[in-house]
């Protein structure tokens, strides 16, 4: 037989874009058309609905960038198809390409009920299966006009990010807007040739399968009458059964699909666009369910659940329904899809607590799987959280998007910090938007590691990113594929099925310990600063907002604010999405955010100060109470309380130094400065040792040139190292009165001014920098060269630390060129260490230099400070930032734990005269190894106080919890707060012993007999 293959694959090619899709819809009529543009921002659906109308035709332009219009398309089903299968098409001007990234609409009945939603690979509407003729059709639809930000050339700056800086240019023109015959006969038919063509060029060109498929395919082909594609289609799709109905091998790979569309809360849209992309996305999967009774969905992110709740009732009492048939799968038990490298330790945990609440409350569904396939890394604190929250498997996809080392695993154990397990599975169809494509499926196979030992993997099916959700068509290839030959064997079902037969079949599946570090997008650790600042910032007011408002509950009745807190934790964790606080988002975006930040503090400042005046008590005329809400004593007041201001220690003296500069001593350090400006010593005198490598200069301001090959926000390509310019020149240097240098640089467009200071009684070099930033395509870091020898160097993360190499020995090594470290980054040779702390940045690098001769090893720690780049926010970080960080010499991890607390915590100081004694006291720790993360009372408003605590030195503590207030019964708790087991108390103390890094949740009851704090009745705690 002649080798006509190439003939035949063309030919279906052709015949199936030309003569069988056009047959899908084989007769229309145009609909009739007027559209309303809204002004400004989104209106509500009822003066949508109402507004007057004015005829457009097919062709007409329409959408400003984020404008709104309401479409109304009327007709009537002809006579002549009565008892036929009619649908309306609605093509707002879509590319086919571009699903979730361009112009929407969500389809309405006349009534103002929600039908579906719109995109470009979902543009029908079923009018009715047995049509009437003369039938009316009457829709309405509010259809977006988003604009196309990543586009086919991507990463091009463009103004086009916020409604301020946007043209007002239409982007787009309606194209077809029809009423038209469905022949289900033809849309059969094309999906036997699209699933049996995908498949066929997956297999060897000298499988007998191929070519049995060909042969097939060939004869489908001669029966198509291309002049009467309806009338020959059965025909045409009898030449397929045999092939069609071939089974599957016996130990064919087995694929459990997931109706799933990722909506990332905010990207290339503003969070308000999210909320209507949640809704058209939640009305198709439903309206999907209803037609497809082998359909399952999942959906995560409590908070896209509670937006649809609050914005489209309607839709949201459909989703309720399909939630308690088992067939729409609330997923993933954290509020949003939360970036996991950043968010300090409680917001994490807080992630887990208000997103498992909301599914348990609305649909009393426990979620058991942690479903994350898009964020950028996964934090080593994870799996511990995952557990204490009541979950027990993990899902992501994403780490298939690294680029120097494969993951040697699809499905494994994943050991986090504190040694505890995870059940985890990365789908190898390596997508979190599968279409179920011969390709992807093969590729499924192909790639999956774990053959042998396992045999199952999981597929989230639908158009993702920007929603859309799974199609009839990916349904439809998932029937043909749940028992063909060459193929996978497909099914749909839910995620909890699929890990449950994983984990019974692969118990003993390897074991991965540590971070899942992302060897991509590590620039997300500093782009967009103003964020990852109003996040920093926001966390630690919580943790104070709580802690003294739960004192001043129990100490003296003040009222516990309750909802007002839940409110806030809730935006505060919206805006940990990976794409907000990484800094990936657009101009609107982080605007928006910096406001929204800038309200959270204001309401929390004030939250505190009701809180710390009922605490202080009268103010008299010159007495100063000090609150410290560290988990460590500073200053003569204990951790978690307040005591009335001591004296104030000698400050630094400052002095010139010979060649130029000064010289800062307090006692416990002596500073040295150069004429430059540079910290060139750090003496030790405890120690006898000098920080500051040798003919080294620190906090050495260095400029890179930041232009990555892609992903412009995401991505720090290892070239940037390439180039550097070191910021030396002043244009001032001077002595402040308080004991401090102030050196001002001025560089391309930017101005930074810092102020270098030896506090009174510490042993921390502080450094307070500002800088006015005006620069483009540019990665400003902080150096620290250090006279340390260290193999590793150990970076905060959440309760607790995880060591990270020094070199590259490996490939493994030499991608973790940017890194993510929480407050401190800490480095040792035995005996005395390091440590950089910082008060709002989050990425550094360290790298090893040997100097000559054989004088020994500089160190070096830099702390990111700022980027420029350009996409998605053309003007990323222009402006105005302050840090704060500090070097701490003779530390240890201890003291890197303190300072790091400390430096982002600062005392407060309000008018009084009255001590404060602490609710709770850790007290016979020696080591300081157990910190108090939160301290509040319980969320159910029961009175109780609630306090969550950690080992983080990463060893063995023993401790006792002593709380100053006559204590009930205390029980151990998961992050809910639920009880898990009692504690033993004894003399008002509970005793401790915790594991390196082990995390414990304490639920105190209290004997006052008051329940001061308490909610007050009838008033149950908001959740929404």
């Amino acid at each position: 037989m002649h080798n006509d293959r190439s003939i035949t694959e063309a030919r279906l090619k052709r015949v199936l874009d030309e003569r069988i899709r056009p047959a899908v819809h084989p007769e229309s009529v145009p609909l009739d058309v007027s559209v309303w543009n809204a002004p400004g921002e989104p209106v509500p659906v009822a003066e949508g609905l109402a507004a007057p109308r004015t005829p457009v035709a097919a062709g007409a332009a329409w959408g400003p960038p984020w404008g709104t219009s309401w479409f109304t398309v009327a007709g009537a089903v002809p006579q002549e198809w009565a008892g036929r299968t009619v649908e309306a098409l609605l093509d707002l001007g879509f590319d086919d390409n571009m699903p979730g990234f361009q112009c929407e609409g969500l389809v309405y009945r006349p009534d103002g009920s929600p039908v579906k939603g719109l995109n470009p690979r979902n543009q029908w509407v079923r009018i009715s299966d047995r049509a009437r003729g003369g039938e009316p059709v009457l829709l309405h639809i509010e259809a977006s006009a988003n604009p196309v930000i990543l586009d086919y050339h991507p990463f091009v700056p463009t103004e086009l990010g916020d409604r301020a800086t946007a043209d007002d240019a239409p982007r787009y023109r309606l194209a077809r807007m029809d009423l038209a015959v469905l022949d289900r006969t033809v849309w059969e038919l094309v999906q036997d040739l699209e699933v049996l063509d995908g498949l066929m060029h997956e297999l060897p060109e000298d499988a007998p399968r191929r070519w049995e498929i060909l042969r097939a395919v060939e004869r489908s082909l001669d029966a198509v009458d291309l002049q009467d594609v309806g009338g020959t289609a059965a025909r045409a799709r009898e030449a397929l059964a045999g092939v069609l109905s071939s089974p599957a091998h016996a130990s064919a790979h087995r694929i459990s699909a997931v109706g799933h569309a990722h909506i990332d809360s905010a990207w290339l849209w503003p969070l308000r666009e999210t909320v209507r992309k949640v809704a058209r996305t939640t009305a198709n999967m439903t309206a999907l369910l209803e037609d497809e009774p082998e359909f399952v969905y999942a959906m995560s992110q409590a908070q896209q659940f509670a937006w649809v709740k609050e914005h489209r009732p309607e839709v949201y009492a459909r989703v309720k329904k399909a939630v308690a048939e088992g067939r729409f799968v609330p997923v993933g038990g954290m509020w949003v899809e939360s970036d996991t490298n950043m968010p300090g330790a409680e917001a994490l945990a807080r992630q887990f607590v208000h997103g498992k609440r909301f599914f348990l409350e609305e649909f009393g569904i426990e979620t058991e799987e942690v479903w994350l396939p898009d964020s950028f890394g996964y934090s080593a604190a994870l799996p511990q959280l995952v557990r204490l929250s009541g979950s027990k498997w993990f899902l992501t996809q994403k780490i298939s998007w690294s680029r120097t080392n494969k993951f040697p695993h699809h499905t494994f154990w994943w050991e986090g910090l504190d040694g505890t397990r995870v059940f985890t599975h990365f789908p190898p169809i390596d997508t979190y938007n599968a279409q179920l494509s011969g390709r992807e499926l093969a590729h499924a196979v192909r790639n999956f590691q774990e053959k042998g030992g396992a045999t199952c993997s999981l597929a989230p099916t639908g158009w993702g990113d920007g929603g859309g959700g799974t199609t009839r068509e990916m349904l439809a290839r998932a029937k043909r594929l749940a028992d063909l030959e060459g193929s996978a064997r497909v099914c749909f079902e839910k995620p909890s099925v699929f890990f449950e037969k994983a984990h019974a079949e692969y118990a003993d599946a390897p074991v991965w310990a540590g971070e899942l570090y992302l060897e991509l997008h590590r620039a997300t650790l500093t782009s967009q600063a103003r964020t990852k600042q109003g996040n920093r910032r926001s966390e630690h007011l919580l943790r104070e907002a709580e802690l003294w408002a739960a004192t001043a509950a129990v100490r003296a009745g003040f009222p516990y604010p309750y909802e007002q807190l839940d409110r806030l934790w809730k935006t505060v964790l919206l805006h940990q999405f990976h794409d907000i606080l990484p800094g990936t988002s657009i101009a609107w975006v982080h605007r928006e955010a910096a406001e929204t930040y800038a309200a959270v503090a204001q309401e929390l400042e004030g939250l505190i100060a009701d809180a710390l005046a009922v605490l202080a008590g009268e103010e008299t005329s010159d007495g100063t109470v000090v609150f410290n809400a560290a988990p460590h004593a500073r200053g003569g007041v204990a951790a978690l309380g307040a005591a009335p201001a001591g004296p104030a220690p000698a400050p630094a003296t400052v002095r010139p130094r010979e060649g130029g500069g000064f010289v800062l001593d307090n006692g416990l350090l002596r500073v040295g400065i150069d004429g430059r400006g540079l910290v060139v010593s750090v003496y030790d005198p405890a120690a006898d040792r000098e920080a500051i490598a040798p003919g080294a200069a620190a906090n050495l301001l260095q400029l890179h040139q930041d232009f990555p090959n892609m992903w412009d926000a995401w991505d720090v390509d290892h070239f940037y190292r390439n180039t550097v310019t070191d910021l030396t020149a002043t244009e001032s240097l001077r002595a402040g009165d308080d004991g401090s240098v102030h050196v001002v640089r001025v560089f391309g467009n930017s101005r930074v001014e810092q102020r270098i200071a030896l506090p009174a009684g510490a042993r921390r070099v502080e450094v307070e920098t500002e800088v006015d930033w005006h620069e483009t395509e540019k990665f400003l870091k902080a150096a620290f060269p250090l006279d340390v020898h260290a193999e590793r160097i150990a970076a905060e993360t959440q309760f607790g630390h995880l060591y990270r190499p020094t070199h590259t020995n490996t490939s493994w090594d030499a991608a973790k060129f940017e890194a993510c470290a929480h407050r401190f980054v800490h480095l040792e040779e035995p005996g005395w260490g390091v440590a950089l702390v910082n008060d709002s940045t989050y990425g550094y690098d360290v790298s090893r230099t040997a100097r000559g001769a054989g004088t020994g090893t500089t160190t070096t720690v830099r702390l990111s400070l700022l980027r420029a780049p350009r996409f998605p926010d053309p003007r990323t970080d222009q402006g105005v930032h302050r840090f704060r960080y500090a070097l701490v010499p003779g530390a240890s991890v201890a003291d890197a734990v303190r300072e790091g607390y400390a430096i982002n915590l600062p005392e407060r100081r309000v008018p009084g005269a009255d001590e404060v004694p602490p609710l709770v006291r850790v007290e016979g720790d020696d080591r300081g190894a157990v910190a108090v993360s939160a301290v509040k009372l319980a969320d159910d408003g029961s009175g109780d106080v609630v306090v969550r605590l950690y080992e983080s030195l990463g060893g063995r503590a023993r401790a006792r919890l002593a709380a100053d207030f006559p204590l009930g019964a205390v029980t151990y708790c998961d992050l809910l707060e639920r009880p898990t087991e009692p504690a033993e108390t004894a003399d008002g103390s509970v005793r401790l012993a915790l594991r390196p890094f082990e995390v414990v949740t304490l639920r105190l009851a209290r004997r006052d007999g008051a329940r001061v704090g308490q909610r007050p009745e009838g008033a149950p705690p908001s959740r929404q």
